[in-house]
């Protein structure tokens, strides 16, 4: 069984006890958290599209950490004018352990 979910304006694909990594969330870790956002589930082929969310489903997920990743470089440059910018950033991201898909 899997489900389509809307969390923190990213759709993802989640299955039950499978680890993610989302964008930061308000919550601390250990917590419990409920994404009532669900926009499609799959049960061995029995197949519910929302409209834009499925009535009544909802996933159950504990946040394990927050932390920080991998660093993306953006570097500017135009030819022949002198023109340098580098720049670098690291999202912030929130790993979760998917417990229930109801």
């Amino acid at each position: 069984m899997y489900a389509i979910v809307d969390i923190a304006g990213q759709q993802f694909k989640v299955e039950q006890g499978r680890k993610i990594f989302v964008h930061r969330l308000q919550a601390e870790v250990g917590a419990s958290v409920n994404f009532e956002k669900v926009l499609l589930t799959d049960n061995e082929g029995a197949v519910k599209v929302g409209s834009p969310y499925v009535e009544g489903a909802c996933v159950k997920a504990k946040v394990l950490d927050h932390l920080k990743g991998e660093k993306v470089i953006v570097f500017k440059k135009k030819r022949r004018k002198g023109y340098q910018k580098k720049n670098g950033h690291r999202q912030c991201l929130t790993q979760i352990l998917i417990e229930e898909i109801a």
